[in-house]
């Protein structure tokens, strides 16, 4: 679709006048806005004419306009300036608060939505490193108990994972150092599709005569190494999705309650195919639809060929000038620091 420039000034000035008052914008109201460069009859049937195209509502009778989920993507797509590069204080507040995260990658994306969430007043979700050759590096046995092992895992993206393992035989440090030994000759740097039950056959023959009894850690080591392909959701500032007068938002709270339950579809829609922040329009999410809200994410990379996302969820009327800046800078900082490479 292609529409002439002063409809595009017309829709451009609609979308920021709605994004600050949250009310319908009136002819007279854009004439102001225009400067009285333009009378209001000839904005009024500019309007008629984004009406006709499906680029405006009109919510009720006499009421003024408002962009509609047509008129977003249109917007999103060929008119949204460029946004600048996020202020020098800013920036710098953001670096001082990542100084004080604990860098576990768990830690530091659930540490991360948080920050933004109160920052900017929406929902945000987050995601851990991913990768579909996400592999542990490094596993450790301890003894906790009589019949007792804890067995931890350290991922190749820096993330430390635990089970537990119960076994009818009580342990001795040997055991201990051979269950060590075996899993990180056997279960290390390989992703879980290449663990099958003839590879855990072959860990539990390694241990020999006792690969029976102490096969319950070789159990607990391979669900970390299924547990550590699977990157992890954190959702912060739930309650700042019912701030927003959003017809029909309860309702769409409800949804989106039920679509973070699912972690691996919320994995798939805030993660980027590309570099560039993606806004998704709660009216183009089939199997939740959100409407009258958006999604807005940007994948950062935490090295090793590893890639996470973070996410802000809000209404689609939000300031996208001044939230896609502080949206990108949080996703930089994350990823330099899941990778270790903070400044």
């Amino acid at each position: 679709m292609s529409i002439d420039d002063r409809k595009q000034r017309v829709l451009r000035a609609i979308v920021r006048l709605y994004s600050v008052g949250g009310e319908p914008v009136g002819s007279g109201l854009l004439a102001e806005d225009f400067g009285r460069a333009v009378s209001s009859a000839t904005l009024r049937n500019e309007m008629k004419a984004l009406e006709k195209l499906g680029l405006l509502e009109q919510p009720h009778t006499s009421a003024g306009r408002v962009p509609s989920a047509k008129g977003y993507r249109y917007y999103l797509d060929h008119l949204l300036a460029v946004p600048g590069q996020l202020p020098a204080r800013e920036r710098a507040a953001v670096d001082e608060a990542f100084r004080e995260m604990d860098h576990d990658p768990e830690r530091l994306a659930q540490s991360a939505a948080r920050a933004l969430s109160e920052w900017t007043g929406y929902t945000t979700v987050a995601t851990t490193p991913y990768s579909r050759d996400l592999c542990i590096a490094h596993y450790e046995v301890m003894q906790v108990g009589r019949c007792t092992a804890a067995v931890l895992a350290v991922t190749n993206a820096g993330g430390v994972h635990t089970r537990t393992a119960k076994l009818d035989v009580a342990l001795s440090a040997g055991d201990v150092a051979v269950l060590k030994q075996v899993l990180n000759e056997t279960m290390t740097f390989r992703s879980a599709a290449d663990m099958g039950a003839t590879q855990l056959k072959e860990a539990a023959q390694a241990l020999g005569s006792q690969g029976g009894v102490l096969y319950p850690v070789i159990s607990a080591a391979y669900k970390l190494l299924q547990e550590a392909g699977k990157a992890r959701v954190f959702l912060e500032g739930e309650e700042n999705f019912l701030r927003f007068t959003v017809p029909g938002a309860e309702r769409s709270f409800r949804t989106l309650m039920e679509f973070f339950a699912n972690p691996e579809a919320v994995r798939r829609t805030i993660s980027p195919r590309t570099d560039r922040t993606a806004i998704l329009l709660g009216d183009e999410l089939e199997d939740y639809p959100l409407p009258g809200f958006c999604i807005m994410s940007k994948r950062y990379v935490a090295g090793g060929g590893l890639t996470g996302a973070i996410a802000l969820v809000g209404p689609v009327r939000m300031p996208y000038g001044e939230m896609i800046p502080r949206l990108e800078y949080f996703a930089l900082l994350l990823g330099q620091c899941m990778s270790g490479s903070q400044r």
